[in-house]
């Protein structure tokens, strides 16, 4: 299962298939109709205390993703949900974060793809 990630701030593209927000907040300053979100799992998103935490800090990343690891495997639920909507066929996780590199969408991904 190849699992794409895009800014939910980027114009939906007809290839994104199912968009997916992964945040627990809704992106700032952005209308539904234009966010193009087809399904918020809010729940996937790491807990409002790991975000805080967190505060997109690139010197608190590998602290992050185990802690936000660790979050996903108590939530099979969550993660099961996803990987149902996945499976469906194309889909686009889609995130707020500036930060293309440090931010959940990346370390729920990688998780998907290894466990």
């Amino acid at each position: 299962m190849k699992v794409v990630l895009k800014r939910v701030y980027e114009a939906p593209a007809k290839t994104d298939g199912t968009r997916i927000l992964v945040d627990r907040l809704w992106p700032r300053g952005l209308s539904k109709d234009k966010a193009s979100v087809d399904l918020w799992l809010k729940e996937i998103a790491p807990t409002t205390e790991l975000r805080k935490w967190f505060g997109h800090d690139p010197e608190k990343w590998a602290e992050f993703q185990r802690r936000y690891r660790a979050e996903l495997k108590a939530n099979g639920d969550a993660v099961s949900e996803l990987r149902a909507a996945l499976a469906d066929g194309p889909a686009t996780l889609v995130y707020g974060a500036k930060d293309e590199a440090h931010n959940d969408a990346v370390v729920l991904a990688d998780y998907l793809a290894q466990v």
